[in-house]
């Protein structure tokens, strides 16, 4: 696992895909997810939309570290949600929901078939998802004198270190700096050593 604050990829928007297996029907979705209310209320949602449905099964991945769950929504154990998420850990997504909708065709497929037919639904949808790089980041607040911003600019390095905001007073400036999780010690270390002490915004 990678360690806080390094980047990981979550989806850039939303894609499906729909394979058939014995006559059943299954319908996959992956669509980004802020958190995990936000991945309930979606779930609410899509019951309501596939209420006809024989099962609806998920798998979420949210945040870095990955808070991770999965359900498999009345099919065996370890048929569905299990073998969805496999999958999404797989190509290291996060903030990022997996949903499989299925129609019962009338031929049972047996625990190996159902997690096939699950996980590839999954790895289908998968290929047409557009993804983007992100880092967890906080914002802190810093003021230097003058006489040394150039040695408080050379520790901007984003993504890892971008300033997002510059305030000029007479004598100094006064920072908003984006800073990832990961490197808010780092940074710390190197502030102090130029007599500045950073502070969260509003706190």
């Amino acid at each position: 696992m990678r360690p806080p604050g390094e980047p990981y990829l979550a989806p850039a928007g939303t894609a499906h895909a729909e394979l058939r297996e014995k006559g059943s029907r299954f319908l996959a979705l992956v669509e980004p997810v802020e958190d995990e209310s936000a991945a309930r209320q979606r779930l609410k949602s899509l019951c309501g939309d596939y209420s006809d449905a024989t099962h609806l099964c998920w798998a979420w991945r949210i945040g870095q570290p990955a808070n991770e769950r999965c359900s498999d929504a009345g099919e065996p154990a370890g048929t569905a949600g299990t073998p969805m998420l496999q999958v999404l850990r797989g190509v290291k997504l996060s903030d990022v929901m997996a949903v499989v909708v299925r129609w019962y065709g009338g031929v049972k497929l047996g625990k190996g078939g159902l997690a096939r037919a699950y996980s590839q639904a999954v790895q289908e949808a998968l290929e047409e998802l557009p993804t983007v790089e992100r880092v967890l980041t906080i914002l802190l607040e810093v003021v230097v004198p003058y006489a040394r911003f150039g040695e408080l600019k050379r520790l901007v390095h984003p993504p890892e270190v971008e300033i997002v905001d510059e305030r000029y007073a007479d004598e100094s400036v006064r920072l908003t700096l984006e800073v990832a999780v990961g490197r808010q010690e780092w940074l710390r270390e190197a502030l102090a050593s130029l007599g500045a002490e950073p502070s969260f915004p509003g706190g």
